[in-house]
């Protein structure tokens, strides 16, 4: 898939207030600090469409991003910011799950994990609820440029061996970096696969 275009299209504080469209929507969320504004650029090929922070847990809306005018790349709020006090955290724990409940236009969510950790509870519980409720996700291991390639091949080892306790049936998966541009083709690639399982659905 080539980007040729990527542009803000809106930032909403509800999920009834996200754009009254039928396109189809990718959303990416992880833990605070993650990587994710930097993965979203790097996937646009644009140094600031999202925006990035060395605050932990700057993101707190729901961040639309139009691509050639086709479909929405979606920026979701980190979880897991401990430093927000109970109500905002509550607050923002709505808002995220109402989004991926409820949000018929995203087909897929891409939970991204930072690949220099060992399994952390927090992700797994949230890979859990996912698959609790029917969710149709994708993980992508980010900062992979901080790693040896053998250290990053059995981090992700770990991972997934942990997630095979849970899962019958892993989900996909990508290694990404937004140093290196790892990873970037395969998961355009992956979302152009998506959406024309879409539009040779919607021909049937």
């Amino acid at each position: 898939m080539i980007i040729k275009k990527a542009e803000y299209a809106i930032s909403s504080p509800r999920v009834e207030l996200c754009p009254k469209s039928v396109e189809p929507e990718f959303a990416f969320i992880g833990r605070s600090n993650v990587g994710k504004s930097s993965l979203i650029n790097m996937l646009t090929n644009q140094k600031s469409l999202a925006k990035t922070s060395a605050m932990p847990g700057k993101t707190m809306l729901i961040n639309h991003f139009k691509i050639n005018n086709e479909w929405y790349l979606v920026d979701l709020p980190g979880y897991g910011y401990a430093k927000r006090g109970k109500k905002a955290q509550d607050e923002l724990t709505r808002m995220i799950s109402s989004y991926i409940l409820e949000r018929e236009q995203m087909v897929n969510l891409f939970v991204l994990i930072d690949i220099r950790h060992e399994p952390q509870r927090i992700d797994m519980e949230f890979i859990e609820w996912l698959g609790e409720n029917g969710v149709p996700f994708s993980i992508v291991f980010t900062k992979a440029d901080k790693l040896s390639g053998g250290k990053a091949a059995g981090n992700v080892h770990r991972f997934l061996t942990e997630l095979k306790k849970q899962w019958e049936e892993l989900p996909p998966h990508f290694i990404t970096s937004n140093v290196t541009r790892q990873g970037r083709d395969e998961v355009l690639t992956y979302i152009e696969e998506i959406n024309r399982g879409l539009g040779e659905g919607q021909n049937l």
